[in-house]
């Protein structure tokens, strides 16, 4: 698995020619007046962003500089969430990993992990009690644990609802959110017969389409520990009916699903072009950092037919191994689990926060504690299938095949080429 990765990692060297433009990605440095110089990746423009969640950690990194002014400096290198991967990927092939990145949990940080690439965070993290400020201590760091060390700081959770617009769904007659497939296909019928679209969707950013796949697939009982370890098949009836209520329910997408990236299909939603956004509540800073006025009338329930499971996911923080300023860059993690960061991110970001820090319920997006209600309500959690499944490559596999399927790809012939993909990739090893 090692070698694979790592040559996986070297290819990438090849499009180091794409970073032109993000800015310098040297992974250490010191200026002459001996100030130490530091690189953080992000996946979003943070001077161009409307992204609430992205302006705070815009805030941080000021707040850094200007407190550590004379002795640390952070240099950010950005790029958009579709490219960020490859990119990062690219700068670790060619020796210029940044001295911190965001990364997601699961496989994607694994990947990190495995070739030594993300530095082990543990002593940090139990030196100075910096692991007690965190909700359920080391407990937050389950997703960001491998072999009993950790591999990054979580910054924030959320979770994976259905936001919907309170006056279409007024107008078309809907007085209770769904709660099983029928209520949600009936909620969709009952919009489309009033003159809205029920649902945007993203499947050019396939993440987007196989987080509602994901869901499916939970609402099925499919058990993905027992599909990667050879127990059960992606050919299964559980998985071809999960494949066909995604197909039952894609006729009421926006007719250019297709096309649309993330970005579009959410402001699909706040600019009231469709009456369903199903995304996680990160969304909620996109939303009302784009349109402030539609705050109002979005409302928020969990997703239909799950029996209580809902997706989770934070953003983490890694730091590179091969970093020479380790307590610049830990510095730096720790601002954005501070009090001030963690407060912005649920009182103005609409975020949960990771660590044990009071904020003003009343100052937060009200999106909020919608989303803190399917949050507490839910039985248990679990993640992206493509953050969640045996590699990257899975995951990514499963992307496609959801994608397909979409597109009209026979709902057999498509989960028949995943079903050869893990035997090829994963049930051999």
């Amino acid at each position: 698995m090692k070698k694979r990765i790592l040559a996986l990692l070297l290819t990438a060297a090849m499009t180091v020619s794409m970073l032109t433009g993000c800015g310098d990605s040297k992974s250490t440095s010191a200026s002459a007046d001996g100030v130490q110089e530091i690189t953080w990746m992000f996946w979003d423009d943070l001077e161009a962003t409307e992204d609430l969640i992205s302006k705070g950690y815009k805030e941080t990194v000021d707040r850094f500089n200007k407190d550590y002014e004379g002795v640390y400096h952070v240099n950010v290198v950005t790029t958009n969430l579709e490219e960020y991967y490859p990119k990062l990927n690219a700068l670790v092939a060619a020796g210029e990993t940044p001295d911190c990145f965001i990364v997601s949990p699961g496989p994607n940080l694994d990947v990190y992990v495995e070739p030594g690439v993300a530095a082990d965070l543990t002593s940090y993290l139990k030196a100075d009690g910096w692991m007690d400020t965190f909700n359920g201590g080391e407990g937050a760091f389950s997703q960001q644990t491998y072999d009993g060390k950790i591999y990054a700081v979580p910054l924030n959770i959320a979770a994976a609802c259905v936001f919907y617009n309170t006056e279409m769904f007024s107008a078309a007659g809907i007085t209770e959110m769904p709660t099983d497939w029928d209520g949600m296909l009936s909620a969709c019928q009952k919009l489309q017969d009033a003159g809205y679209t029920p649902i945007t969707i993203s499947a050019g950013t396939a993440w987007c389409l196989s987080m509602l796949a994901g869901y499916l697939c939970d609402s099925e009982g499919v058990d993905t520990a027992a599909i990667d370890a050879g127990t059960a098949s992606w050919t299964d009836a559980n998985v071809v009916n999960a494949a066909n209520k995604l197909v039952e329910i894609s006729k009421y997408f926006q007719p250019t699903a297709a096309g649309d990236t993330n970005d579009v299909a959410t402001a699909n939603f706040y600019n009231e072009e469709a009456a369903m956004l199903i995304q996680g509540s990160w969304a909620i800073a996109q939303i009302n950092g784009s349109n402030p006025d539609f705050e109002d009338k979005c409302g928020v329930f969990a997703f239909p037919g799950t029996d209580g499971r809902v997706i989770a996911k934070s953003d983490s923080l890694a730091m590179s191994a091969s970093t020479e300023h380790p307590e610049a860059v830990i510095a730096f993690m720790k601002y954005f689990t501070d009090d001030t960061a963690q407060k912005y991110t649920a009182e103005v970001g609409g975020k949960i926060p990771v660590t044990k820090v009071e904020y003003d319920a009343s100052k937060a997006p009200a999106q909020l504690a919608y989303v803190m209600d399917v949050f507490g309500n839910a039985k248990s959690t679990f993640g992206f299938y493509n953050e969640s499944l045996a590699t990257t490559e899975a995951g990514a596999a499963f992307d496609d095949t959801m994608v397909s399927i979409y597109l009209g790809t026979p709902v057999e012939e498509g989960l028949q080429s995943l079903e050869d993909f893990y035997k090829n990739n994963v049930w051999k090893k």
